[in-house]
């Protein structure tokens, strides 16, 4: 029987004791030999390789997307594509490998698509982030990726101002300083050259640092009025 998530992938028949032996089968089966079983039509070969990477795949897609739902959508695209696209992994890469690339490109064609965000504001902040910024306004502009040893606030002013820049811009500052990646790493997940992935994440580092200056400079203009009326220069 057909799987309507994924034409062509059909369901296996076997009995409770078949279907115990198929599952510890494929929990021990490589990736190489998935991927070939799931090309000729084995649903469950399949839901494996989403099984052991859909953690993965999760975690980098909500790097790109605050909203739960965009964050499923990103992850449904991409193991359509990978399905679609099996015939493509030979096995000399790694299966996580793989799926990244595709994720990133997935990611990135879906920010693209989508409509240009709005500038983040100071009136758009919460009470913790507005706190927060008033406390660390030296170290917001210089420190974005450094967030999980952060507060939550913190944390979420940071991928805010993030999301208001360019998806190439996002991606860059995402890979090589959310996620430690090499510049051959980006390399080879993106299909940039080197000098585009070194360049773009100068200027994005640069935008990053202009986004979160101008949301503090009216923060600045009122600290600064506040002192004139109190008769301190």
């Amino acid at each position: 029987m057909a799987d309507s998530r994924f034409p062509g992938v059909r369901h296996s028949k076997q009995g409770r004791t078949g279907e115990r032996f198929l599952s510890n089968s494929y929990e021990q089966a490589p990736d190489l030999e998935l991927a070939r079983r799931a090309r000729e039509g084995d649903e469950s070969a399949f839901e494996e390789i989403m099984r052991r990477y859909s953690p993965r795949v999760f975690r980098f897609a909500s790097r790109f997307f605050r909203q739960r739902s965009l964050v499923e959508e990103a992850a449904q695209e991409v193991f359509l594509k990978a399905f679609t696209e099996l015939g493509s992994y030979e096995g000399r890469g790694s299966m996580e490998g793989w799926l990244t690339r595709i994720t990133t490109n997935t990611c990135l064609n879906l920010l693209r698509s989508s409509k240009r965000r709005p500038e983040l504001t100071v009136s758009d902040l919460t009470e913790d982030e507005s706190t927060w910024l008033d406390n660390n306004l030296a170290d917001a502009a210089v420190e974005r990726h450094e967030s999980s040893q952060r507060s939550s606030a913190a944390a979420d002013l940071a991928g805010r101002v993030l999301q208001t820049l360019s998806p190439d811009d996002q991606l860059v500052l995402t890979l090589i300083d959310g996620d430690d990646a090499s510049v051959k790493e980006v390399v080879e997940m993106t299909g940039w050259s080197a000098s585009k992935v070194k360049v773009q994440a100068f200027r994005a580092r640069r935008r990053m640092r202009e986004a979160v200056e101008k949301l503090l400079a009216p923060k600045a203009r009122t600290g600064r009025k506040s002192l004139e009326a109190r008769g301190i220069k």
